[in-house]
């Protein structure tokens, strides 16, 4: 004979959340599953950055160095300006997404697509100032001069302001050929030739004795020296780059092996190898992630638009977009923090 076991209530259930625990659906849910996940994996790469600045802190390039551009404006130095700007942007963005959220609980759908248009903008000019900004970080605007042992030469005037290779540089009747596989041994290839050979730099900072050598190292001061004999270079209150005499700069010129025009994944001319390896990636990890998440607005502004969402009454799917969103330019904020500001 068989037991049964009842309850008060037959509808109570042993999981009390029934299909919404928390009070979210199942996607709201896994939004939130994968903005924790994707947090981690951004929070992994920042760690990482932050400490292979802090093992070579005394050649980490200078952000303010190295950002300076700003569009229509060639020539004029703008350190930060228009990094500001993309951050602004899509921190404006968050609010007209927060602007569509709210609109869609009131069933507004004029709103909800107006909000999501300018959100989806905002998103378009992010992604494109990325790209331009990638674009004269990888052309370069100054040059340098890569030594044997691997070492950054950068050349500065007397008063310290950095100078561009085509400056000075001398043009000298030699025959450069680009050296690929069909010219040399299967295993002889090399990247496109810079504009400038070592020797026409070189000769070029001899007819010009107003040129002087930076290298990629943080100045010491005496006050800094004092605190802490054992440390080379350290930071000072004011960071700035090491400049050579004129004898010492003719010596270490004697060394150089390569010339660096921008920055890619093996050569930098803004400072150390790992900042364009770490920027390249963690600022083209987040791209991704904003260019992603443009296409999932303009697929949701045509649902808008057609009347998916006012057909079912809820506009929950605006909601659950707008999270990943803000997700996005939260980690814009560390990821701006880290590489710009500290």
């Amino acid at each position: 004979m068989g037991s049964t076991v009842t309850t008060a209530n037959s509808d109570e259930k042993t999981w009390g959340g029934g299909n919404q625990p928390l009070g979210a659906d199942y996607g709201k849910l896994m939004m939130w599953f994968f903005i924790v996940s994707d947090a981690l994996t951004f929070s992994g790469f920042l760690a990482a950055y932050g400490f292979s600045r802090f093992k070579f802190i005394d050649t980490w390039p200078l952000a303010d160095e190295v950002f300076t551009h700003f569009p229509f404006m060639h020539g004029v130095s703008a350190p930060m300006y228009y990094v500001a700007l993309m951050t602004f942007i899509l921190i404006f963005s968050s609010v007209t997404m927060v602007l569509a959220v709210d609109a869609g609980h009131h069933l507004n759908k004029s709103k909800v697509a107006f909000y999501m248009f300018l959100t989806i903008i905002g998103g378009l000019i992010f992604v494109g100032s990325q790209a331009w900004e990638w674009k004269n970080f990888i052309h370069g605007e100054y040059g340098a001069i890569e030594t044997k042992g691997g070492s950054l030469l950068q050349f500065v005037d007397k008063t310290g302001k950095r100078v561009k290779l085509e400056d000075f540089a001398a043009t000298l009747p030699e025959d450069r050929e680009h050296l690929d596989r069909s010219k040399g041994r299967w295993f002889m290839e090399e990247g496109t030739l810079p504009t400038y050979s070592v020797a026409e730099v070189q000769a070029g900072f001899k007819a010009h004795p107003e040129l002087l050598i930076r290298t990629e190292v943080l100045y010491k001061d005496d006050a800094a020296a004092k605190q802490d004999t054992k440390v080379d270079h350290v930071l000072s209150k004011h960071k700035h780059k090491t400049v050579l005499t004129r004898a010492e700069s003719e010596a270490r010129l004697l060394n150089a092996a390569y010339v660096v025009e921008g920055a890619n994944l093996v050569r930098n001319e803004y400072g150390s190898k790992l900042f364009a390896d770490f920027f390249f990636f963690i600022t083209g990890f987040h791209g991704f992630h904003v260019f992603s998440g443009v296409i999932i607005n303009i697929i949701i502004f045509f649902n808008v638009l057609i009347g998916t969402y006012e057909k079912r009454r809820s506009y929950e799917m605006v909601e659950k977009v707008g999270l990943y969103w803000h997700f996005v330019d939260l980690v814009w904020v560390f990821v701006f923090t880290f590489f710009y500001l500290v």
